[in-house]
């Protein structure tokens, strides 16, 4: 598998190189040719069946402890579910989380961009803690957006950076690019306690074998081997293209519809892709039900490319502004059932009460899908450090232990859920520098006040800090100070760097300790992309719209 990859990478390169040149302005057979490299490489088989192994019974003394269900999905906005009181669609089952648990009503990601804020959420600790500042991207990913960016008619441009530019002088080859092996992640954690571990989904945490799920501490890991929800052309599928985005040309060509299980051969998903998940999601339950388990349920959806399956598009009905929109609602309304189903499971075996399901998404709604509201009320979107990049949806559940209905006010982060896990499981983490914070005390009233004084954001030049009400931004390209006092102004509309030197001064030593703290990322960025701060890219953004560039 391992050499398979390595021929893949070198063939992309390969092609990618030579189409350049001989092919200045005709991107799509760059794209083409990337995709049947692919393909060619790594070949998918027709479906076969998963067979989770049965966990057997629980061996250890006194009380058993909780099973821990995480549901994270990819790129959902504050907006996208109807608990937040907006929405294309009601949400019902996620909403149903939030009235029997609780909900975070200002629960961040740990990133503004899907692969930091994962690692994050499985180490309890800020990712540049240990190098893992950029979203890993195969080499061949700048050159084939710098050819496809001569054609992109957005008057911004993407910047890409030569290697000279770049910030680190570290590096690794893309298929190491991930979570360090040795970096202790939650499944680790709850394996040594007993657990059975299951992943399933999305894990971009690195190729490499000895970064992929299995070797992170899960015992069993059904992977998302690619990103088509069904084949495009399959009859149960509904596509929706956004020909105004240049990563979209991209996706539709090079990503399969594939799966692979415990490390094995590449194999064809049976049914549209989050059903799927669910559907093993669902068996993994019931094989493990007689001994505490821990499932990282890492939902695709409802990441590009928009594809929704036939009968969410019909049964969301026609009452939108376009097609794009209502495939996005009908993804959304498979991941909010998957959620339902899910509960239903833990139901079913007897295990409910004894769960503690947690629900987030990895960061905010994305500009490029070119829907203005998914991250409404705030500005931003997935790839800023406003508010709607990292202001996500954020719900626990845990009948009987955690009163339902609950609101919590405070900041929280991806980095409290290992060490909630962890607390609810009665383990004590062994990694000796952990970020985030047990929040189970505070939900019961043993603790009061926040969790966290100051939680920080950063991406390269382009960083972020919130302290006791505040909010600082600072970024390079534009060269730029952004403050605001979320207290009076969550929405940040109130710039005030220029009237509040003082605030600026004490939120930059915050924002340089922690800094003093973090390592050089392992790998440098290849691209910055301007993202439009208060327009999607549907919306002809010009040059005097806000802006800022996200490097990666």
């Amino acid at each position: 598998m391992h050499k398979r990859t390595k021929i893949l990478g070198a063939t992309v390169l390969v092609l990618a190189g030579a189409l350049s040149v001989a092919y200045v302005n005709r991107a799509s057979l760059i794209i083409a040719a990337v995709g049947f490299a692919q393909r060619v490489s790594f070949p998918i088989g027709p479906n076969q069946p998963v067979n989770w192994e049965d966990g057997g019974a629980w061996e250890g003394a006194g009380k058993r402890p909780p099973n821990i269900v995480v549901i994270l999905t990819d790129d959902m906005g504050f907006n996208d579910v109807s608990m937040h009181g907006g929405g294309l669609i009601a949400t019902p089952h996620i909403d149903a989380l939030a009235d029997e648990g609780v909900l975070f009503t200002n629960g961040y990601a740990g990133s503004a961009v899907c692969a930091p804020s994962r690692a994050m959420l499985l180490t309890g600790r800020y990712s540049t803690r240990f190098g893992f500042e950029f979203t890993p991207a195969p080499d061949a990913f700048a050159p084939i957006l710098q050819q496809l960016s001569k054609d992109d008619p957005m008057p911004r441009k993407l910047r890409f950076i030569e290697q000279h530019e770049a910030a680190t002088g570290h590096d690794l080859p893309f298929m190491s690019r991930g979570l360090p092996s040795e970096e202790i992640t939650l499944a680790e954690e709850l394996r040594r306690g007993g657990y059975r571990t299951l992943h399933i989904g999305k894990w971009h945490l690195g190729r490499d074998p000895l970064l992929l799920p299995q070797a992170q501490g899960f015992d069993e890991s059904l992977l998302m081997a690619s990103g088509l929800y069904l084949p495009v052309d399959s009859p149960n599928v509904v596509n929706a293209r956004n020909t105004f985005a240049v990563m979209d040309k991209v996706q539709w060509e090079v990503l399969t519809y594939a799966a692979s299980f415990n490390n094995g051969d590449r194999f064809e998903p049976d049914g549209y892709l989050t059903d799927y998940y669910t559907d093993e999601a669902v068996k993994a339950i019931a094989a493990n039900k007689d001994r505490p388990f821990f499932l990282y349920l890492s939902h695709w959806g409802i990441h590009t490319p928009l594809q929704a399956s036939k009968n969410d598009f019909e049964a969301v009905g026609d009452n939108f502004p376009n097609h794009r929109t209502r495939v996005y609602a009908a993804m959304i309304r498979a991941v909010d059932r998957s959620v339902g189903r899910v509960v239903q499971a833990l139901k079913d075996s007897g295990i409910d009460d004894n769960t503690l399901i947690i629900f987030t998404s990895d960061n905010g709604g994305a500009n490029y899908i070119g829907m203005p509201d998914i991250n409404k009320p705030y500005r931003g979107w997935k790839l800023s450090f406003f508010e709607g990049g990292t202001h996500v949806p954020f719900v626990m559940r845990w009948p009987r232990q955690l009163e339902g209905g609950t609101r919590f006010l405070h900041p929280v982060s991806h980095l409290d859920i290992m060490p909630t896990a962890l607390g609810a499981a009665s383990l004590t983490p062994e990694a000796k520098v952990i970020d985030g914070v047990n929040l189970l005390p505070y939900l019961r009233g043993q603790k009061t006040g926040r969790p966290h004084d100051t939680l920080i954001w950063r991406e390269g030049d382009y960083q972020a800090i919130m302290s006791n009400g505040w909010k600082m931004q600072i970024s390079a390209r534009p060269e730029k100070i952004r403050l605001f006092h979320l207290a009076d102004d969550p929405l940040e509309q109130n710039e005030l760097s220029g009237t509040r030197g003082d605030k600026v001064a004490e939120l930059t030593a915050l924002l340089d300790a922690h800094n003093d703290q973090q390592a050089d990322p392992m790998w440098p960025t290849g691209v910055e992309i301007p993202i439009w701060i208060d327009k999607s890219l549907a919306d002809n953004p010009t040059l005097e719209d806000d802006y800022v560039y996200w490097p990666n």
